[in-house]
């Protein structure tokens, strides 16, 4: 299997071929960065974790050259970097029995740009060789730039696929930016907490950010466990943890749909959610 940058990777940690394994995939995610997949999908990894019948491929598209790093690995150069995260990618993968991983290798600036480059050959081939059936990707109210210019290269793909061939299912997860905010009817919860002791030792792969100066493995799984907590302020907690995720599906159905239409309208029903809260309890004057 050939991608754009000789430097892209793929590793299946049972020996499958790629073809193969990429055909059988039934749960994808595809994510900016080294670690954003341990952070975006465990709930997929744990449904797929172990089982003869679904399959989990992820999916990293940039070379993880631009990560911040102090510490230990303060005077890495980008071309270290790049080595030590693929590998920590690789780690992940083979502990979590994930049936294939793809790193592709790109600069975040060619991910960045909007024009032709080797981003949307690469994901065109990914989407036209698996039917899988969801999709993880960045949400669109993620922070992080390169987090939205990943999930719009895509959603370009993905619409350009055949409408017959379009995922059931698409799901925008929370990273950079939590979701929690939503409107109740808007959120959709994801499971992250029937393997805690995976879900944790998987963040902790990652030891060139939590050394270097992130501490994602404690605010990872202390966000999932303040998603389920505050879920609900009426109802004994329905999961251990959870991850949020907008329905992305509409947008990949209807191609005619703006994105920023679209994610703008979960920004009114929150607002309308709020002001008749406000008004039910008698705020007009206030």
């Amino acid at each position: 299997m050939n991608f754009f940058q000789t430097a892209a990777d793929v590793f299946a940690p049972d020996g499958t071929s790629p073809g193969p394994a990429l055909a059988r995939t039934t749960h994808l995610c595809l994510a900016a960065h080294q670690d954003d997949i341990e952070i975006m999908a465990q709930a997929g990894i744990s449904e797929c974790y172990g089982s003869a019948e679904r399959f989990f491929t992820g999916v990293v598209v940039t070379d993880g050259a631009g990560a911040p790093r102090a510490g230990r690995y303060a005077k890495f150069d980008d071309d270290r970097m790049r080595e030590v995260r693929r590998a920590e990618q690789r780690a992940a993968a083979a502990l979590g029995k994930y049936n294939l991983q793809i790193q592709l290798a790109h600069p975040s600036g060619e991910v960045r740009s909007a024009g032709p480059t080797g981003v949307a050959a690469d994901l065109k081939a990914i989407f036209g060789a698996c039917d899988p059936q969801v999709i993880y990707l960045h949400n669109p109210a993620d922070k992080h730039d390169t987090h939205i210019a990943v999930l719009l290269r895509c959603l370009e793909a993905l619409r350009a696929l055949p409408r017959a061939r379009r995922p059931r299912r698409v799901l925008g997860c929370e990273v950079w930016r939590g979701l929690d905010w939503m409107a109740d009817p808007d959120k959709v919860a994801l499971d992250a907490g029937r393997r805690p002791e995976l879900a944790e030792a998987l963040i902790k792969v990652f030891d060139s950010q939590i050394a270097g100066g992130k501490r994602y493995d404690v605010a990872t799984i202390g966000r999932r466990a303040a998603n389920a907590t505050y879920d609900t302020p009426r109802q004994t907690d329905a999961a251990t943890a959870v991850t949020w995720a907008m329905d992305l599906t509409p947008l990949v159905a209807d191609a005619s749909l703006s994105v920023a239409d679209y994610t703008l309208g979960h920004v009114d029903r929150l607002r309308a959610d709020i002001a008749d809260r406000l008004k039910k309890f008698g705020a007009q004057g206030i």
